[in-house]
């Protein structure tokens, strides 16, 4: 787990709420201060799906389907005075970095790999996590994680300081 100061909240919101950066992450929890408070669930109602579409869902949203109307609630005049977003690596990635960093772990040991993005007093910081379905002394996934997020940010442009 590690924490990183965003250098440039523009940029990286617009990157967040326009672009496609983070287009392939599921949405866990979502909350937004403003005029109000909203807080998004991202746990899927799997009553509202026929059993075809359960197959080939998660149990999140895709960030995707709920970007818009997170870009809603937060455009405007004013900065919002809080955003917290938990967003989740998709299962098939996950899956992916566990192949090629060949770790000693499979798809069904990992319940998550996140990202806790936090706004705030005119800050954001990422926080890094992942959750596994057993206790492990094993910390390579997490410093896997821990790398790739970075690396993430650097190809996608976006500065940070850890902390």
């Amino acid at each position: 787990m590690i924490s990183m100061k965003i250098l440039d909240v523009k940029s990286f919101m617009s990157s967040l709420l326009i672009h496609s950066v983070f287009d392939d992450y599921l949405l866990c929890e979502l909350d937004i201060t403003t005029f109000s408070q909203f807080h998004v669930s991202g746990k899927l109602n799997k009553e509202w799906f026929t059993n075809d579409e359960l197959e080939e869902l998660e149990d999140y949203s895709n960030w995707i389907e709920i970007k818009p109307f997170a870009f809603q609630l937060m455009k405007g005049s004013k900065t919002p005075q809080f955003i917290k977003i938990v967003l989740q690596f998709q299962g098939k990635n996950t899956q992916k970095i566990l192949d090629e960093m060949k770790l000693p772990f499979k798809k069904e040991d990992v319940n998550g790999l996140y990202l806790n993005v936090r706004y705030e007093h005119n800050e954001l910081h990422i926080i890094t996590g992942t959750s596994l379905r057993t206790f492990t002394l094993d910390k390579s996934l997490e410093h896997e994680w821990d790398s790739y997020v970075k690396n993430f940010l650097k190809e996608n442009s976006i500065s940070y300081e850890e902390i």
